[in-house]
């Protein structure tokens, strides 16, 4: 067993906690979070700058770059020491673990990998801000955090500024498109976006000659090329022309995001009714999408599943 009553160290500030004999603890947490505070204190590789940790001894530690030894002790804590192992490096690594939890060690493994902490650990304690944000059940907690940083992740894409890069343009220039975005919920521009989220892409196009009846469009297609979504202002019976020379416009097409997590591009075009490209962009500007729990495919049609016994099946359609 080990007990932090009140433990400070760095980030980590009056931390309480208690992780019994015989449990193996996950613990998960960014760079600046403080976990890797409570790893040190946990492994004895750093005294607390205030507060206590019992036990005084018996504690080891191992790091990120140090070799790893499953050598009893009665703390063992292992700081993103498997990452690097090769498969059955790791399967020896996580053996050793186990058999220190059954001779009744108390074992922090910290990691950022989701299916080895549901693998091994009998809990998982979710460290933010130098202090224990939620422990418990890793099906609980894992999910949590990582919607915490999906979270954190979608905050970061909108400070990056979409870059217009076809990979081929092409037309006879009597428009020109003059931006390419796709917005999340904010309104604001990002090149990244939550699945299920209310999303919308904007073109803002200037016409150089007068044209009778513009169309302009859209194209979703995945990283590797294959069409997932395409629509325009004709499908959608959204006419604007005739419109003048030197005139701009700015097109949003609105929907929710009900896609899979990948990659995926955005061509956008401006052309006659007949298809005859104004200027036609392929593949102009990328974005990703993420979401948890994570689906596989293109289409996520967000499915809720059900079991019933054989005898108590659904009647055929």
């Amino acid at each position: 067993m080990i007990e932090f009553r009140q433990a400070s160290l760095g980030v980590l500030r009056e931390f309480s906690a208690v992780a019994p004999s015989g449990v193996v603890i996950g613990v998960i947490g960014g760079r600046t979070s403080g976990a890797r505070d409570l790893m040190r204190l946990a492994g004895g590789d750093a005294r607390p700058e205030g507060g206590e940790v019992t036990p005084a001894e018996g504690r080891r530690y191992i790091g990120p770059d140090q070799a790893v030894s499953m050598a009893p002790a009665a703390v063992l804590a292992v700081e993103h020491a498997l990452a690097l192992l090769d498969p059955a490096a790791r399967i020896r690594t996580l053996t050793g673990i186990d058999r220190l939890r059954q001779s009744g060690s108390t074992v922090l493994l910290a990691s950022h990998d989701d299916a080895l902490l549901r693998q091994i650990a009998d809990e998982v304690w979710w460290i933010e801000g130098g202090r224990l944000l939620a422990q418990g059940d890793p099906a609980e907690v894992l999910p949590r955090y990582r919607d915490h940083i999906a979270g954190e992740v979608r905050s970061w894409g909108e400070t990056i500024p979409a870059r217009l890069a076809p990979s081929r343009r092409r037309g006879d220039g009597r428009a020109e498109i003059l931006s390419l975005d796709i917005r999340g919920a904010s309104g604001q521009p990002t090149v990244i976006v939550r699945g299920g989220e209310a999303a919308s892409i904007h073109v803002q196009v200037r016409f150089h000659q007068p044209c009778e009846d513009p169309v302009i469009g859209i194209l979703i297609r995945t990283r590797i090329g294959m069409e997932v979504y395409g629509t325009n202002t004709q499908l959608q019976k959204v006419p604007f022309g005739p419109v003048a020379a030197n005139e701009d416009f700015e097109i949003c097409f609105a929907f929710a995001c009900e896609l899979c997590p990948n990659q995926y591009t955005i061509t956008a075009a401006s052309h006659e009714p007949d298809g005859t490209a104004y200027d036609w962009m392929d593949d102009a500007i990328a974005f990703t999408v993420i979401d948890e729990p994570p689906a596989a495919g293109v289409a996520n049609l967000r499915a809720k599943a059900e079991v019933r016994r054989a005898a108590n099946a659904w009647p055929p359609a």
